[in-house]
């Protein structure tokens, strides 16, 4: 199957992910259960592990929580709310512990001990207190920014109001779990689909005296800021929060060895139905706080801590219809239409199929009785089929060769890694010249993490379209307003605010406009990287000449595939005329340049070679953190060339022609005092 084709798969399910995040945290009420939220996650991981050049700034992997609501203050986090990566089974955390062990460059005799804690399913919250006063409390929202949710949370017993203890920090950001206890939601439950969705609408109440209604429970588990602070472990981290008057969960332990993991987690599981609150995994943090600095983040998620989540739901019905869904890329996604069924507390009626590869290996069919599973993190699936129910006259089901949309011929793209056809199906079309990508696209550009423009949503966009109002790009900032002005559930204001909000927008950073093109394999990290290095938006144009994006091989962390997708994106017709009008509309603000203020500043540095005590990993991060810069490739611009271990003799002959300084690993050291 082509890349395209993977790509548009890859992001259909990205697009459904937003969906359910922003039902789950924004709406509190989730459109399904946890285990099918979950089970999108995952599917989506899985193929982002497999295929490298799947990359989107919304992917589980990246996105935490959602967009806070305008009902409450929004107000940011000093530090960033994170998610977890999740673990399924024994292998997952064994890849979890050995990229650990890469990262720091451990040994095998040395054993990493971890803090395992049952992860409550409830609704995060962070408490600041300052001089041992409870003084404001935020919603996780999305990670970077929270709601001011401070009168609700002081209704919530749990929570201290004030802490006069000695050594208490100057100030802290304490982080937990608000959540209802099974017992207490019998009570409320006529109202309330589960306990999570209970805690969560009674945590965002406008009105504290009805939360104060509601028996909401808070368990402390982290901290986020934190000034005079002197703790050195996780383990004694929980401890103090006893002692400062929190509740913590009686289910803490501390392990060390996967096997053990392992074995608390069946343990754990098996308890679970006995627990006062509802629990969906085991939460694994490396307990040596020294270590998780060291091993820092990934995006959105550190590198020192994943969730091992508990066995998955699932659930018999039957197949009313087989769809294909286009999405942005191209990319054909079956979705089986199933009789409703309830998995978990949740009505489902979509599941994904994949591709056509899996429907062919299962034979899957429309009227077939099949097991849907809502597993870590895929979205719904079919598990299996009951061929004992099949239907006499049962066909198989033919993938189509045409575009459902467009009628373009779809094709399979052929993967020059594994040497076979892709197994997702694409429409062959460029773009622009399908209706449904382009419908896709737009969608795309006006998303929060590109233009971002207020009240501009997925709706409208389906509704400005089906109007012919817009159909590429730049109309949006052509729009006919008086003809907006007379539409069904439109007026004088609502208009208004639209255009305050798209002329708002004509101004926008070079990385966030890069993004928001939808240039395949190009997504927000590396919309930032292509930005950094350009500069500037009249760079960006000048990749139209092949010879300008073959520059971009400079770059660390983009590679080949991103580099033809960028050629290819500018070699079509369609983007350039959309780019040269766009291009006359906005006003696209140089990229915003690394602080420059560190020990390395200006300098360019490559590794060659097995580096002693730190991984590759990290040693790029401290030079990033030092406003240093790495490259991928030897070249004129790089001042060091860092040799460890068996280096590559290639790498040290290019770099003592081009009069290049070669340093060891104590040398660069040495740099960073």
């Amino acid at each position: 199957m082509k890349n395209s084709k993977i790509e548009k798969e890859y992001l259909k399910k990205i697009k459904l992910f937003q969906k359910y995040n922003k039902f789950y945290y924004d709406d509190s009420d989730p459109l399904v259960t946890d285990s099918e939220f979950d089970a999108l996650k995952r599917e989506i991981i899985v193929l982002e592990k497999k295929y490298k050049f799947l990359n989107s700034d919304n992917s589980p992997l990246k996105s935490v929580g959602f967009t806070p609501s305008k009902n409450f203050k929004k107000i940011k986090h000093k530090i960033q709310m994170l998610s977890l990566s999740n673990a399924f089974n024994e292998d997952d955390l064994k890849n979890f512990e050995k990229k650990i062990r890469n990262f720091l460059s451990l040994k095998e005799n040395i054993k990493i001990e971890y803090s395992a804690e049952p992860k409550i399913d409830g609704i995060s919250a962070s408490l600041t207190y300052k001089n041992g006063k409870f003084v404001q409390g935020l919603s996780r929202g999305d990670g970077k920014e929270g709601e001011d949710i401070t009168e609700n949370l002081k209704t919530i017993k749990d929570i201290p109001k004030v802490i006069n203890i000695e050594k208490f920090p100057i100030e802290i950001d304490i982080r937990g779990e608000v959540y209802i206890q099974n017992n207490d939601f019998k009570k409320i439950s006529q109202k309330f689909a589960n306990p999570r969705n209970a805690a969560s609408g009674s945590l965002r109440q406008k009105d504290p005296a009805a939360t104060s209604k509601i028996p909401l429970k808070f368990i402390a588990y982290t901290f986020g800021s934190a000034k005079g602070m002197n703790i050195k472990s996780q383990s004694n981290f929980l401890k103090n929060l006893k002692i400062w008057g929190f509740k913590t969960n009686e289910y803490n332990k501390n392990i060390t060895g996967i096997k053990n993991l392992i074995l608390n987690h069946e343990y754990l599981e098996k308890k679970r139905k006995e627990m006062k609150f509802d629990v969906d995994g085991i939460v694994y943090k490396v307990n040596d706080f020294d270590l998780q600095k060291r091993l820092g983040y990934v995006t959105n998620a550190p590198r020192w801590a994943v969730a091992h989540k508990f066995s998955a739901n699932s659930s018999i019905s039957e197949i009313v219809n087989i769809e294909i869904q286009v999405g942005r890329t191209g990319a054909l996604t079956p979705v089986a239409k199933i009789k409703p069924v309830n998995i978990g507390g949740v009505m489902v009626s979509n599941a994904t199929l994949h591709n056509e590869d899996e429907i062919n290996r299962k034979d899957i069919r429309v009227g077939d009785t099949v097991t849907v599973e809502r597993a870590g993190d895929v979205i719904p699936h079919v598990v299996s089929i009951n061929l004992q129910k099949r239907k006499k006259n049962s066909k198989k089901f033919i993938f189509p060769t045409k575009c459902p949309s467009c009628g373009s011929t779809t094709v399979k793209d052929f993967n020059e890694i594994t040497k076979k056809n892709d197994a997702v199906r694409r429409c062959s079309s460029e773009g622009f010249e399908c209706d449904q990508i382009a419908k896709e696209k737009i969608k795309h550009f006006v998303s929060k993490e590109a233009f971002n423009i207020d009240g501009f949503g997925k709706k409208i966009v389906e509704n400005f379209w089906m109007l012919k109002l817009i159909k590429f790009p730049q109309d949006i900032f052509k729009l006919d307003y008086e003809k907006i002005r007379y539409l069904d559930g439109w007026g004088n204001l609502s208009t208004s605010n639209l255009k305050y909000a798209i002329e708002s927008k004509k101004k926008i950073p070079l990385d966030k406009f890069i993004y928001s093109l939808g240039i395949r394999h190009i997504g927000q990290e590396n919309a930032k990287l292509l930005a950094r290095h350009l500069k500037s938006a009249n760079n960006f144009f000048k990749l139209s000449l092949k010879k300008d994006a073959n520059e971009l091989k400079n770059i660390d962390g983009i590679g080949d595939t991103q580099i033809n997708s960028i050629i290819n994106f500018f070699l079509n017709k369609t983007n350039q005329e959309f780019l040269f009008e766009l291009k006359k509309i906005l006003e696209i603000t140089d990229a915003v340049q690394i602080s420059q203020s560190g020990l390395l500043k200006n300098k360019t540095f490559m590794f060659t070679g097995k580096l002693q005590n730190i991984s590759r990993a990290e040693a790029k991060s401290l030079v990033e953190k030092n406003s240093g810069n790495i490259v991928s490739s030897v070249i004129k611009k790089l001042d060091y060339l860092v040799i460890g271990e068996k280096p590559t003799n290639r790498k040290i002959d290019q770099a003592k022609n081009l009069g290049i300084k070669i340093i060891s690993q104590k040398e660069w050291t040495d740099l960073l005092n």
